[in-house]
């Protein structure tokens, strides 16, 4: 009878070896899913993970899909190195996009260069706003952070659907629920002439480089470390856990928010009812398996992307359901989780005692 038996010690090496052994078990994965849907896998790894690389304009797609996981995952880690678990960065996100929208719409018209910092500043505020009920609710009343954060996300939805339905419609949109396009001082300009990669990207960088600091260079992030390593530790050093709840949640409902401003002053242009991709759901896969570095996040967001364009090149050229894309996530995280068990268990074989006649 097999069972599993804690390490005395988990492996520092395997601990990052493990997420490139995760993607490796995917692809060998995928190539058993192309079959099964009947599909030739060498084209179908050829249409999901190469094609998206092909060219400079395909790199740059790349990196703009990239943007909003980084974003977002970064964010997510400094909670989740604490065990403050924000699974509600879909509804930051959609309350940041929101934000930014309210303030690129009240100043319409305005060519003023203040507009998109001031649309940052309004996207991080409302991502940091609704990820402050989770927030006040757990240090308050110990409501479960979790499972308030994700509930959050589909009251965000309906807020949002409501605006782009109602008010904020545009009635020249032909009913459509969509806003007015934004004027262009309140859109990202480009970073690469002839591609739609935006500022945005760098936004990214800077705010992947401020949470490498944050987590590792500053006193909070070093409270935060040890109150996720070692909690009886850090209550015995006076560190106070409704703080680290506050921190953890703010900054990764600020980080959401920006990245939601992002994506309606970049690709979108204006605020839809479909402006919620799942970045939110998807970054949380990828702040682990980056394991919560930044380095690692900006991997693991490139990885991501990639997943998702591989997604959309299949369903244009190999007539796939768009829903292939999460196939490939899912098993991503599946064998993620299950190659950290064997860091912290070792598999063994437990031997049955005979039976006394």
């Amino acid at each position: 009878m097999f069972e599993l038996e804690a390490r005395a010690e988990p492996s520092r090496l395997m601990s990052w070896l493990s997420p490139l052994l995760a993607v490796m078990l995917m692809l060998g994965g995928g190539v058993l899913v192309f079959w099964a849907l009947g599909k030739d896998p060498v084209e179908g790894f050829r249409v999901f993970f190469l094609n998206p690389l092909k060219d400079f304009y395909s790199l740059s797609e790349l990196l703009l899909k990239a943007t909003p996981l980084m974003l977002c995952a970064i964010g997510l880690a400094i909670g989740f190195r604490a065990n403050v678990w924000n699974i509600g960065a879909e509804g930051q996100f959609m309350l940041g996009a929101a934000a930014a929208t309210g303030v690129a719409l009240y100043f319409d018209g305005s060519d003023s260069s203040l507009l998109l910092p001031v649309m940052i500043v309004a996207g991080a505020l409302g991502g940091a706003a609704w990820a402050a009920i989770p927030a006040l609710l757990r240090t308050r009343f110990n409501a479960n952070e979790i499972l308030v954060s994700l509930m959050l996300v589909y009251v965000a939805q309906l807020f949002v659907s409501w605006l782009v339905f109602g008010p904020w419609k545009d009635p020249d949109g032909f009913n459509f629920p969509q806003t007015r396009m934004f004027g262009d001082a309140a859109l990202m300009p480009a970073l690469l002439e002839g591609t739609r990669l935006h500022y945005g990207f760098l936004l990214a960088i800077a705010v992947l480089i401020a949470g490498h600091a944050f987590m590792n260079r500053s006193f909070a992030g070093f409270r935060m470390r040890v109150a996720g390593a070692a909690p009886d530790a850090a209550r015995y050093a006076g560190f106070s856990a409704a703080r680290m709840i506050w921190v953890g949640l703010l900054l990764g409902g600020a980080a959401a928010g920006m990245a939601g401003m992002a994506e309606v002053a970049g690709p979108m242009g204006q605020l839809t009812d479909k402006v919620g991709s799942g970045y939110g759901f998807a970054a949380i896969i990828v702040a682990f398996v980056g394991r919560l570095n930044a380095f690692g996040i900006f991997l693991a967001s490139l990885l991501m992307a990639l997943l998702y364009i591989g997604g959309e090149q299949a369903q244009q050229y190999l007539n796939l359901p768009s829903s292939i894309s999460m196939v490939f996530q899912g098993m991503l995280l599946f064998f993620l989780l299950g190659a950290d068990v064997f860091i912290n268990y070792r598999l063994r074989l437990r031997r049955r005692a005979p039976r006394s006649h």
